[in-house]
């Protein structure tokens, strides 16, 4: 079967876009984490952002109450607001999504 134009598009977005992953996991505080994941840092920063427009400046994997007990933490910078958004690392669902108080995490 040949593969359709959109499968190549895929492939070559995955492609170019693992570079930017590695880079982006090397960043990551908890790493050790990574392996009980089931949601990829790059498909957690993704849902993030569809939650919560910025930039993110930190991002960790950590064991915390909620959801599964594992999520990726994302500190996101929007209009000079800092918010924390918290994807639960095994399902994808959002399980936080607030501005940062005066003493952030």
């Amino acid at each position: 079967m040949k593969p359709s134009l959109a499968d190549l598009a895929i492939l070559t977005a995955l492609t170019l876009a693992a570079p930017a992953t590695a880079a982006n996991a090397r960043n990551l505080r908890g790493a050790k984490y990574l392996p009980l994941a089931r949601i990829t840092l790059a498909k957690a920063r993704a849902e993030a952002h569809k939650v919560r427009a910025g930039t993110i400046t930190d991002q960790e994997i950590e064991k915390e109450k909620g959801g599964s007990g594992l999520r990726y933490s994302f500190d996101i910078r929007h209009r000079g607001k800092l918010y924390e958004v918290g994807i639960d690392a095994k399902t994808g669902a959002v399980l936080e999504n607030r501005a940062e108080g005066p003493h952030p995490d």
